[in-house]
């Protein structure tokens, strides 16, 4: 017999097998020796009043095995069969071809950047040398943003599509087995890496196929249709159904798509900076301690408040983890920021960013369809030119930021390229800089010591969903005006994150399949 059951526990109680299966066997009823295994399916931390894990168990009893949960997925030999061409390697691209597979058509990938083992030079070049490679960067490359920005897995996601899928596929192809159950999951940068190298090794076993350094220039279209696309500028494809999963970063894909007469509209987002604390002093918020005990992660946070009209909230936090460096055009300054999988940085970062709105930037642009890019374009020109030159990014403490002072010096942070002093509540849009101060001082309301000038603000967080949305139909995911067009992921403004546009991207297959 299968049961499953919640409990709180202890740390001390939920690592100690002995004890668990007590509390088990006292709260089903049976014998500790009657329960043949157990495992967590659900499990979150609960440090309001003392450390508590709230946890669920599937539980065994008698002769009963714990079923595979690892997902049954059925990859076969598509070589020759139907073929969908697929635009971006990130995981809405990805996860597109991985469906493909499932359901029988050929997958074939072109991504403007590289592999992620050829990638990370880009990446050395730029932190030590502060040289971008506009086509191979923390945004562009095999795995998209989210490989160089983290890999959590959290999604607030109410759109169709199975969430427990995706995870099941991370998982086979080399997630810890957490992410199956950890109430917000967490990869890591380190771990992603591989995982990308297994799902690319998969696509090609398959009969997929995969082409690097390959950046989509031109779409030409018959009747409605998509007829062939154009490869860096020269090389033609011929083109059956054409899934769009360019990443919210690709701006010349908006402007080509325009240009063609494929429909789009503008679309809210979110702006703002980035903020480090030491990761002690986030642990000591959070859980209420002096030092965190060995058996705890990295303390996250999240936060949001309501300042004149308009959210202001933490985004991607990133506990352990350190800021990085994600433009992709010159004289422009972006951040972002990553963990590893051990999240073992003395510092934690997170985006805090202010809700935009259409109406907030329909000065920016002639074409209100790109005013939001045009806005967030200037706001990345205007933190480079308030830094320090290259890719060294504007800075200043918190607690400085807040009270309008030009900060005297900086602390040690994580950004690799380097920080400089600037007045960022000076030259910052006031609109933005004033509730972004407000809400500091709210958050510190609800965190008690946030508010301080042991942490620094960076900029600019831009990037955080795309300002440009490509119309489809709800129901099909075809682009309003384009039959075999299916734009999805973060680039279409349908996503925001790896999980929720691995579900865009299985959901769109799933269409041309015939399968919804």
């Amino acid at each position: 017999m299968l049961q499953e059951a919640d409990f709180i526990l202890s740390p001390e109680q939920f690592f100690n097998r002995t004890l668990v299966l007590k509390s088990i066997a006292q709260k089903l009823g049976v014998r500790v020796a009657d329960i043949s295994d157990y495992r967590v399916v659900r499990k979150s931390i609960d440090a309001r009043k003392g450390i508590k894990f709230n946890v669920r168990f599937q539980v065994a009893i008698g002769h009963e095995e714990l079923p595979d949960w690892k997902g049954n997925f059925e990859f076969r030999d598509v070589s020759k069969l139907p073929p969908v061409t697929i635009i971006g390697a990130g995981p809405a691209g990805y996860f597109a071809a991985l469906q493909c597979i499932l359901s029988g058509l050929k997958p074939i990938v072109f991504e403007r950047g590289k592999s992620v083992d050829d990638r990370k030079y880009d990446i050395a070049a730029l932190n030590s040398q502060h040289i971008l490679n506009p086509e191979s960067n923390y945004a562009f490359g095999e795995g998209g943003a989210g490989t160089y920005s983290d890999g959590k897995l959290f999604t607030r996601s109410k759109k169709r599509g199975n969430v427990t899928e995706v995870l099941q596929l991370l998982h086979y192809f080399g997630a810890d087995e957490d992410v199956l159950f950890e109430a917000h999951p967490h990869i890591g940068t380190d771990r992603l890496h591989s995982i990308m190298r297994n799902i690319r090794n998969k696509i090609l076993e398959c009969g997929g196929e995969i082409h690097f350094s390959s950046k989509l220039t031109d779409v030409k279209f018959v009747a409605n249709k998509v007829d062939a696309i154009v490869i860096n500028g020269t090389d033609e494809y011929s083109c059956e159904n054409l899934i769009l999963a360019t990443g919210h970063s690709a701006r010349d894909v908006y402007y080509m798509l325009h240009s063609k007469g494929v429909v789009l509209r503008e679309k809210g987002f979110a702006m703002g900076v980035r903020v480090e604390h030491p990761q002690s002093l986030i642990d000591s918020i959070q859980y209420k301690c002096k030092q965190r005990p060995e058996y705890l992660p990295a303390a996250a946070y999240s936060l949001v408040k309501q300042v004149d009209g308009r959210g202001v909230y933490s985004f991607c936090m990133c506990p352990g983890g350190k800021i990085v460096s994600a433009l992709t055009e010159e004289n422009t300054i972006v951040v972002n920021g990553m963990s590893n999988s051990k999240r073992n940085s003395p510092y934690a970062n997170s985006g805090i960013v202010v809700e935009l709105r259409p109406e907030d930037f329909a000065h920016c642009c002639d074409n209100k369809i790109f005013s939001g890019l045009e806005f967030q374009k200037s706001l990345e020109a205007l933190a480079y030119r308030n830094g320090g030159g290259a890719v060294v990014a504007p800075a200043q403490r918190l607690a400085d930021f807040v009270s309008g002072k030009i900060s005297a010096n900086l602390p040690r942070i994580s950004y690799e390229p380097g920080v400089v002093s600037s007045p960022m509540h000076f030259w910052m849009p006031e609109f933005l800089s004033l509730r972004l101060r407000e809400g500091f001082r709210q958050f510190d309301r609800q965190m008690h010591g946030f508010l301080t000038n042991e942490a620094v603000v960076v900029g600019v967080e831009s990037r955080t969903s795309s300002p440009v949305q490509i119309v489809r139909d709800v129901e099909t995911m075809r682009s309003a005006s384009v039959e075999n067009l299916y734009p999805c992921g973060e680039g279409a403004g349908y996503a925001g994150g790896i999980v929720s546009s691995a579900i865009d991207g299985m959901e769109a297959v799933k269409r041309i399949a015939g399968q919804i």
